[in-house]
């Protein structure tokens, strides 16, 4: 057997050596938290299961900001966190009962919607405003159509239209615009980290 088939890659540590599976981590970490955060900031609706929170815009950004797997990476450990009984999920709630309750597609799509939010931007969509208005709204669709889809298991179709997309639009727009803007100064920050 060759000693080449017994090392680690030395790609793998590069990275180590260099610092930047730490500061991966630390990003994830971050993020993970900033989602938690933007969950916080929640106005409960009557007519909606569904509060109106700033998570939408977090996980957008974080995954626009971070790049596909780091922001999938922080999306999913938010949940993670949420799962195992700390107060992240929206006004303060918590525990594994949460990814079956009415908001819980929103909750499963948010690692795929980072994602999402990544790989275009990792393609030059985060490179103007509009091309990263129209990345982030490709990814807000995946967010809408994880929280519809539940909602209309739950439910019916136009209710879950209703009561979990349509009071949402236009807010969910603004905060796209508003996560646009900010996102290259994010690049620029995490790219020199």
């Amino acid at each position: 057997m060759s000693t080449r088939a017994l090392t680690i890659p030395s790609v793998v540590i590069g990275r180590i050596v260099r610092g930047r599976v730490a500061a991966d981590m630390l990003l994830v970490v971050g993020a993970s938290a900033l989602i938690a955060i933007a969950a916080q900031v929640a106005i409960p609706l009557p007519f909606t299961p569904v509060p109106m929170t700033l998570q939408p815009l977090a996980v957008l950004f974080v995954g626009a900001a971070l790049g596909s797997k780091r922001g999938a990476a922080a999306a999913a450990l938010y949940l993670l966190e949420g799962v195992s009984g700390l107060p992240v999920f929206a006004q303060g709630h918590g525990g594994a009962m949460w990814l079956a309750a009415a908001t819980a597609g929103y909750l499963w799509s948010y690692p795929v919607a980072a994602w999402v939010a990544g790989f275009v931007s990792e393609r030059g969509w985060g490179s103007t405003a509009v091309r990263a208005i129209s990345g982030m709204l490709l990814a807000l669709g995946v967010i809408y159509l994880g929280g519809w889809s539940w909602l209309a298991w739950l439910t019916d179709a136009r209710t879950a239209f209703a009561a979990g997309v349509a009071p949402f639009v236009l807010a969910d727009i603004v905060k796209v615009a508003i996560g646009a803007a900010l996102l290259p100064k994010a690049q620029q920050l995490v790219s020199r980290g």
